[in-house]
C-alpha cells in the first residue's frame, strides 16, 4: 500500500485518515496525540507515496524542527523607497550609436 498524504491535516483528520488507510501513526513531539484535535502536521516520514505494508507506522510532526519553516513569513509592508526597476535594462550596456566608427570612443579618451 502506498503512503497517504498527511502533511496539512489536522490530528484528529490524520488519525481518521490513517485508520482508514489501515497505518498506524506516531507523533514523537505530542505525547498526548490521542487527544490532540486541532493541531497541523507539518511533516511526516515515509513521505506520501513510498510503498509500505499495511499496519507500518508513519511518524508525524506537529511542529518544525530546528533551521525549518515556523517563522519569518509575517506581515510584509511596503519597503521605502521602492527597489528600482532592474530587469534587461541593467544587466546590459547602453547600446553605441550604430554609425560611431570603431573604437572611436576609445581615441578620444587619449
Amino acid at each position: 500500500m502506498r503512503v497517504p498524504r498527511f502533511v496539512g491535516l489536522m490530528a484528529v483528520d490524520a488519525r481518521e485518515k490513517a485508520t482508514a488507510q489501515g497505518v498506524l501513526l506516531a507523533a514523537p513531539d505530542r505525547p498526548d496525540f490521542h487527544r490532540a484535535v486541532v493541531d497541523y502536521v507539518v511533516r511526516q516520514y515515509p513521505p506520501p507515496g513510498a510503498e509500505v505494508p499495511r499496519g507500518a507506522v508513519v511518524t508525524v510532526w506537529f511542529d518544525f524542527a530546528e533551521g525549518e519553516g515556523g517563522g519569518g513569513a509575517g506581515v510584509r509592508e511596503p519597503r521605502v523607497p521602492r527597489p528600482g526597476g532592474g530587469g534587461l535594462e541593467r544587466e546590459l550596456d547602453r547600446p553605441r550609436d550604430p554609425f560611431e566608427p570603431v573604437g572611436a570612443s576609445d581615441s578620444l579618451a587619449l
